[in-house]
């Protein structure tokens, strides 16, 4: 692994590739047939084939460069939103209007769509939402609104921070636990876990649940703004649209969560209290196109270490601080979906993790169940 990663503009553009969404898209809106295939190939099989190509990127920048040198790298993240809401809002629009598409089609289009909503829009709203900049949270903001998951904004910052690898945090699979298990799990706990770190804040504040400040109510009025274009735009077929590609979009999003911190456990100390988060509690990946897609998203073992850290100035660690996985999240994310052979894949170096982290525990028991004496 080596220091010092330029910055420069030339360094930035690779981030750029997704807009490469945009006319991939708009092709299969129009012409449908096999060019509806090109949207959702674009993101899982050519990434994962250039990434076998171009190998790892274990270069880091400067964690240290401010903020006025990455210009280019934070303008693709706020460029994106309104790309993204133009084009949605088009096709939503577009495909009622000339009923062109059967059923298949507009399912494999809807499934693309939400690929695109779901691996670049949630990624995006997700590096945004966590900047102090208010513009930015608001663009973080309307992104999710786009997929009716707005709450992911708290939960993620309020529940998944903080208790990241122990029983407390839905998001955190596992060990054993099949994405079909872990999917249902979380559309359920996920929003009410939310609400509660939301309506907590508030009351010690002392404010109540239904004041104002509770972001609950701005979330709920961006959806239902999504909502309402939809319908205008589109009719009852758009809202419908609109719907498909959010359910598209959540299951992406869920698939990397589930991906990012499978079987981890940070060690319990007793008295409620769990250890510090670092690097080992979050899988790594170095996959150098796929972290380009997905602004160094794969460098997730430093962004739970380094929450504040804007995408570029990410690190990426090697195997003797944090366990890495065997590819990059496009294809980790198709595997997921084979509960077999991802368990053939990921509990063996779950084990192996175990093993070199925390020899000392010989009951993991608890760790699954989340029981702790």
């Amino acid at each position: 692994m080596t220091d010092s990663q330029p910055l420069t503009l030339s360094g930035a553009l690779p981030f750029w590739m997704v807009m490469a969404n945009v006319p991939l898209a708009v092709m299969g809106t129009l012409w449908g047939g096999l060019w509806l295939l090109l949207l959702p190939a674009y993101g899982f099989v050519l990434v994962t084939i250039l990434d076998r190509l171009t190998g790892l990127n274990e270069e880091n920048p400067d964690p240290e460069t401010e903020d006025q040198a990455l210009f280019w790298y934070r303008a693709v993240t706020l460029v994106w939103v309104p790309v993204q809401v133009v084009l949605v809002f088009w096709i939503l629009w577009y495909v009622p209007a000339h009923r062109h598409l059967n059923g298949l089609e507009l399912v494999v289009l809807l499934y693309g769509v939400g690929i695109m909503t779901g691996a670049s829009g949630i990624v995006y709203a997700h590096e945004l939402m966590h900047q102090k900049n208010r513009t930015e949270r608001w663009l973080g903001d309307i992104l999710l609104s786009m997929v009716l998951y707005s709450h992911f904004r708290s939960e993620h910052l309020l529940v998944h921070h903080a208790h990241v690898a122990t029983p407390r945090d839905a998001v955190t699979a596992r060990y054993n636990e099949s994405f079909f298990r872990f999917f249902p799990r979380v559309l359920v706990e996920c929003p009410r876990s939310a609400w509660a770190a939301e309506v907590a804040m508030l009351k010690r504040r002392g404010l109540s649940a239904l004041d104002r400040r509770n972001p609950f109510w701005r979330y709920a009025a961006l959806q239902l703004g999504m909502l309402l274009a939809a319908l205008i735009l589109g009719g009852w077929m758009g809202l419908a649209m609109f719907l498909v590609q959010a359910f598209f979009a959540i299951w992406m999003l869920e698939l990397t969560n589930y991906i990012e911190h499978y079987g981890l456990t940070r060690k319990y100390l007793g008295n409620g209290k769990f250890e510090h988060v670092k690097p080992q509690h979050s899988w790594n990946a170095a996959h150098r196109v796929s972290n380009w897609l997905l602004i160094n998203l794969q460098r997730h073992s430093d962004h739970h270490y380094k929450p504040d850290r804007r995408f570029p100035l990410l690190q990426t660690y090697g195997e003797d601080e944090a366990p890495q996985l065997p590819y990059g999240y496009p294809l980790m994310a198709a595997l997921a979906m084979v509960p077999p052979v991802w368990r053939r894949m990921m509990n063996p170096r779950v084990r192996k993790w175990r093993a070199m982290y925390y020899p000392e525990i010989t009951d993991w028991a608890p760790y699954r169940k989340g029981n702790h004496a």
